[in-house]
């Protein structure tokens, strides 16, 4: 589930570079990790700094060459990688790694300039599209709890009664609709539905921890404790303060009944809300704000053991400009690391 898109591509490249390889990697390079939910790898230090600190410290002692230049074309002659052609002029070599990430978060330079340096070498680029990025919602109450974060929140993703999508974890509000870790992941699965103009259903569990029915009862103890109190006063303890006259207003409960009044049915009506919360995707985000992109070189006219183009003799391929994509978490660093590997490992 961590890599929806082409896994079995990866098989090869992840056994032989596998996750306990770059963590050891990294570790010698003085970059403690730490694993979160879901086996979600990051430094201990929270800094993304740190890791290409770490890199920039082993390219050094490896005495490795670097060139600062704009790559312009790959330069190819009777089928065979010769060299690139940047704006400082021609730089020849026997084999060309092809690893400009994808179309995502265009102001760190990752503009597609390598989907076009693929299509004419003759690869087959599938459409590129932003992944593991916010969505936008139709529902009028989702702006009112802009900047709300919830923790250990459940969400599912349905198509009709399909369940498309299911986890556990933080989620954030916005202006727009949502974001967060388990938003992003679930972009990942449906935002090709979502493309598509296909209709979805986000449904949040306020209280994952509780059964409907343990639900109820916690709901039925609110109550006693405050038997003479509102609706919307009684149950605030249940919810982060910006949430509560939300979820009282979605109940249909009036906010001013007292809870002594409120009927068996409406209480269960309220506890089905919680752990069924709707909400209603329309649209993702475009790629100014997606971590990763969507589709790239098609992973057909690749070796999966090398990396190396089927097309073009000494051009490889590494990370987000192929056709492979993950969920958040470090995995699509993984997909990276490894298809490095791969490819620099063949050259050498």
């Amino acid at each position: 589930d961590s890599t929806p898109r082409n896994s079995r591509f990866l098989y090869g490249a992840m056994t032989r570079t596998p996750p306990a390889w770059v963590e050891d990697f990294f570790r010698q390079e003085g970059v403690p990790l730490k694993v979160e939910r879901g086996n979600r790898v990051f430094p201990e230090s929270d800094r993304a700094a740190d890791i290409i600190d770490a890199l920039f410290h082993a390219l050094r002692r490896s005495r490795v060459r670097v060139i600062q230049d704009r790559a312009r074309h790959i330069l190819v002659e009777d089928g065979a990688v010769c060299g690139v052609a940047g704006e400082q002029g021609e730089h020849h070599c026997k084999a060309v790694i092809l690893a400009t990430g994808g179309a995502s978060y265009p102001a760190t330079g990752s503009t597609g300039d390598g989907y076009r340096f693929a299509k004419e070498a003759g690869h087959t680029v599938e459409k590129a599209e932003p992944s593991l990025v916010p969505m936008e919602t139709s529902d009028a109450f989702v702006p009112l709890l802009q900047g709300l974060s919830l923790r250990n929140t459940g969400l599912a993703v349905l198509a009709g009664e399909k369940e498309l999508y299911r986890d556990c974890g933080e989620m954030l509000f916005t202006h727009y609709g949502v974001s967060g870790p388990i938003v992003l992941s679930a972009s990942a699965h449906v935002g090709h539905r979502l493309a598509a103009g296909e209709p979805l259903r986000m449904v949040l569990d306020l209280k994952p921890a509780l059964t409907e029915e343990q639900l109820d009862e916690r709901i039925l103890r609110e109550f006693s404790a405050n038997q003479n109190r509102q609706f919307k006063n009684a149950v605030s303890g249940l919810f982060p303060a910006k949430l509560t006259p939300v979820m009282v207003d979605l109940s249909g409960i009036s906010p001013e009944k007292k809870v002594n009044t409120v009927t068996r049915e409406e209480r269960r009506h309220f506890a089905r809300l919680i752990k069924h919360l709707e909400l209603h995707p329309v649209r993702l985000r475009d790629f100014r704000e997606a971590i990763i992109t969507r589709g790239g070189v098609s992973v057909k006219e690749i070796n999966p053991a090398t990396m190396e183009s089927r097309l073009v003799s000494g051009l490889y391929f590494a990370g987000e400009v192929l056709d492979v994509d993950a969920v958040t978490g470090g995995f699509n660093l993984q997909i990276a690391w490894s298809t490095a590997h791969a490819a620099g490992s063949s050259i050498w």
